[in-house]
């Protein structure tokens, strides 16, 4: 199975009052193409869909305007949508039943069921291959905000455990547990977040402050070995973190400040094959300004 990973778009943004409209509106023919190009089977777009939480209604359309562009070019391909600090949780899901017949799965907010416990048949998402069996399952994890983590967790007998650390911790142990036990023999278990990850290199201005700061960064233990991939959103420079192939940032596919004009903005394309170390390429997303 061949998937895309892309995040933090942040439709909508202006950099110093001029809009991005125009670059976002060919970064998105440019992402329609590739994922033609590359025959994906699925997309996985890892937060920060839109610059603020009440998006104008021209970075709306293109953001509805992609997805209807992709369901007709490309029918089968499945796309998972979860949400960034940007983002409007409430705003991200409110068209989540309508959008289930393209096969895009939006989880903009951590769901819970009515005994407030994790929604976890939301949380853990199928992605079937070219044949259309189940290739692998995707915990898929939105942003996480300190409302959403457990009020008491146990912070292995370390007084100084971070109570946002280890609540993190427990809600991405919840939810790889889940898929885990969903898993079967050849079948790949992918994650999706959008978060802090220790080892993780910062913009230089355009991320916002995460909770506390770097000392609430998420350890990268919190995926244990079994995980074939981990698709992450947030930070805007793509990166591996701490040297590892399959646990990368894709990355923002266009400088949302000045002090980005170096990096190299790209999109991640990702072939598993069952429970074997994924096969990772990179493409560079062409700027036009």
């Amino acid at each position: 199975m061949r998937f895309l990973q892309t995040s933090d778009w942040h439709l909508g943004h202006t950099l110093h009052d001029v809009s991005r409209e125009r670059e976002h509106a060919r970064f998105l023919a440019w992402l329609l193409a590739t994922l033609v190009a590359e025959r994906c089977d699925a997309m996985l777009m890892c937060g920060d869909v839109f610059e603020t939480a009440n998006p104008s209604a021209q970075a709306h359309q293109a953001w509805y305007d992609f997805l209807a562009a992709a369901h007709r070019r490309l029918p089968a391909l499945r796309v998972i949508v979860i949400g960034g600090n940007h983002d409007s949780a409430a705003r991200l899901e409110a068209t989540r039943s309508l959008l289930a017949p393209l096969h895009v799965t939006v989880v903009g907010a951590l769901p819970r069921d009515a005994a407030g416990g994790l929604d976890l048949a939301r949380l853990v998402v199928p992605l079937p291959g070219p044949d259309g069996e189940i290739a692998a399952w995707v915990a898929a994890v939105p942003f996480l905000r300190p409302a959403d983590l457990p009020a008491s967790v146990d912070a292995g007998g370390d007084p100084a455990g971070d109570p946002l650390i280890e609540g993190g911790r427990a809600v991405y142990r919840e939810v790889l547990a889940a898929a885990r036990a969903r898993r079967r023999p050849g079948q790949a278990l992918i994650a999706m977040g959008h978060a802090f990850l220790v080892g993780g290199a910062l913009s230089a201005l355009s991320e916002r402050r995460i909770l506390g700061g770097n000392q609430h960064a998420l350890p990268i233990d919190i995926f244990p070995d079994d995980v074939t991939y981990v698709a992450l959103g947030h930070l805007h420079k793509a990166q591996r973190v701490a040297g590892r192939e399959h646990v990368r940032y894709a990355g923002s596919p266009l400088p949302l400040a000045m002090a980005e004009i170096g990096y190299r903005h790209q999109v991640c394309v990702v072939d598993v094959d069952g429970e074997a170390a994924p096969a990772v390429r990179t493409l560079e997303v062409p700027r036009s300004r």
